[in-house]
């Protein structure tokens, strides 16, 4: 993967027109940002589920940490 863009930015004159290249490189750069994107929906989708568990069972939440946090005190103890 390169780090010089592999596009030009003008025409000198003439039409402005796309080469091969330039295509090649808008469609790399757009695979790279989608993959990107997908991953941080990933995340976030995740984060929702989790703050929906969580938010609807505050108190079993706490319960369960708090014997968690209990039960590996009584382990390294």
């Amino acid at each position: 993967m390169s780090e010089t863009p592999l596009w030009t930015t003008s025409s000198y004159g003439k039409t402005a027109e796309t080469t091969p290249m330039e295509l090649d490189e808008l469609s790399r750069h757009q695979r790279q940002c989608t993959a990107a994107s997908a991953r941080l929906v990933a995340v976030q989708c995740g984060a929702l589920r989790l703050h929906g568990l969580v938010s609807g069972r505050l108190v079993t939440t706490g319960v369960l940490l708090a014997a968690l946090a209990g039960a590996g005190l009584l382990l390294v103890l």
